[in-house]
C-alpha cells in the first residue's frame, strides 16, 4: 500500500451516494467505525451477490456502531439503479469523477480495468486503518471475517 499503513490515518473523502447526498468519511470519526467496501462494478455477478449479502446482514453490521460504505467508480445514476433494483439500503458512493481519485488514495484502483479492486478496509472510530483485505476480482468477500474485524474495533 503506497502511503497507507495499518494503524495510520484513513484518507478522508467526500463522495456522493446513490441519493445524491454527500458522504464524508471523517464525519463518522468519534462515533462510528466504518467498513469501506470497494467493488468493481454495479450489476456484475459477484458484486450483486456480495452487496445483497451485506443488505441481508446489515443489522449485524450495524450492531457495533458501524457504518458500511460501498465504493465503486460507477456513475451516480448507475448506483441509484443498482440500489433500487436490489434494495440496497446503505451508502453506495460514486468515485466516478475525478475517476478513481479516492480508489487510488486507497491503492486499490485497477488502471487496466478502470475500476476498484475488490478490497475492504475497516476504519476505527478514531479514523485509523485497522484491517484490510484484498480479494481477486472473481472472489467474493468473507462477510463473517468482516464482522469479526468490526467487533474488534467497536
Amino acid at each position: 500500500m503506497s502511503g497507507l499503513r495499518l494503524g495510520g490515518p484513513a484518507p478522508d473523502f467526500t463522495l456522493r451516494d446513490q441519493f445524491g447526498q454527500d458522504v464524508t468519511l471523517s464525519s463518522y470519526r468519534g462515533s462510528k467505525a466504518v467498513a469501506l467496501l470497494f467493488y468493481p462494478f454495479a450489476f456484475s455477478g459477484v458484486c450483486t451477490g456480495e452487496m445483497a449479502g451485506i443488505r441481508d446482514r446489515l443489522a449485524e453490521f450495524m450492531t457495533f456502531d458501524t457504518e458500511v460504505v460501498g465504493i465503486s467508480c460507477d456513475p451516480l445514476y448507475a448506483l441509484r439503479a443498482f440500489a433500487d433494483a436490489d434494495g440496497l439500503n446503505f451508502p453506495l458512493v460514486s468515485d466516478f469523477w475525478p475517476h478513481g481519485e479516492v480508489t487510488r488514495a486507497y491503492d486499490v484502483f485497477d488502471e487496466v480495468k478502470g475500476c476498484p479492486r475488490r478490497s475492504s478496509y475497516v476504519i476505527d472510530k478514531d479514523g485509523n486503518l485497522r484491517w484490510a483485505v484484498h480479494n481477486a476480482i472473481a472472489d467474493s468477500r468473507d462477510l463473517d471475517e468482516h464482522l469479526a474485524q468490526l467487533r474488534q474495533v467497536s
